[in-house]
């Protein structure tokens, strides 16, 4: 399970940063910035500030959003929507009743690109009825800020149903909730099931739910949830395989105003 507790269980920034490294061998190639492409396969790294981890961010309850250090619980990405201001991340990251914002970018209790409200949010009927693995993908539109949506100041990726498992290597961006600043890999998924794909990436522990896998084409083909609701251990994550259940799901919460 990768969502947080949101009791604050957070390790201190000198901890995360060793253990960061004896896990992934951290290099300057795997350090480069992500809009100049992908590092080596299968390496977890910081990610560098650019316009691909600009469009990730991190979940809070709405009670921390004047005191964002060490609050998250999740991850999420702004995905394209024709109103410009709609989130995608896992199913049990927005099963709760509490309020939510989303801080696109964080970093180190920063918001560089603002708080934005979560104002509705789109779960599937299988999820919030019986929980069930295989729907783990949720959606959620944001409170405009000065006219502008979300997309309208950090951009999106574009989210994409029906893509074979594995036909391209997929780049994971998310917030371990033992460190203050997102973390990176990429490699190739493999089927773990009909329904389910994995991706084996050192390191994506606790607050990666709901990180996007995003393709070459900067298309999210992966939400990091479904199969024991992320993964049981920080080496091996899964992902719901998008089908005809998710895009319909897409649907509804990209023509909501």
């Amino acid at each position: 399970m990768k969502r947080t507790s949101r009791i604050n269980s957070r390790i201190s920034g000198s901890v995360y940063a060793v253990a960061l490294i004896l896990v992934s061998a951290v290099t300057s190639s795997s350090l480069a910035n992500a809009d100049d492409g992908p590092g080596p396969f299968g390496v977890t790294a910081v990610a560098a500030v650019g316009r691909q981890s600009a469009r990730v961010g991190a979940l809070f309850d709405a009670g921390r959003r004047s005191s964002l250090a060490g609050g998250h619980f999740c991850t999420a990405s702004v995905v394209h929507s024709p109103h410009r201001n709609l989130i995608v991340t896992a199913a049990h990251c927005l099963g709760g009743d509490a309020d939510l914002v989303f801080v696109p970018g964080y970093r180190d209790g920063r918001a560089p690109y603002g708080v934005w409200t979560v104002h509705r949010s789109f779960l599937p009927d299988a999820w919030t009825q019986d929980q069930d693995e295989d729907s783990d993908v949720a959606f959620a539109v944001l409170e405009d800020q000065g006219g502008k949506g979300v997309e309208d100041v950090v951009g999106a990726n574009r989210f994409v149903a029906g893509m074979a498992t594995g036909a391209t290597a997929v780049t994971i961006t998310g917030y371990p909730n033992s460190g203050e600043v997102p973390v990176s890999c990429t490699n190739k998924p493999t089927a773990h099931s009909r329904t389910q794909q994995r991706i084996e990436c050192p390191g994506l522990s606790g607050g990666t739910s709901g990180s996007p896998w995003v393709n070459g084409d900067r298309q999210v083909v992966g939400i990091l949830g479904g199969h024991e609701q992320g993964g049981a251990t920080d080496d091996v994550s899964y992902s719901v395989v998008l089908g005809a259940g998710a895009a319909e799901l897409y649907r509804d919460a990209a023509a909501d105003p």
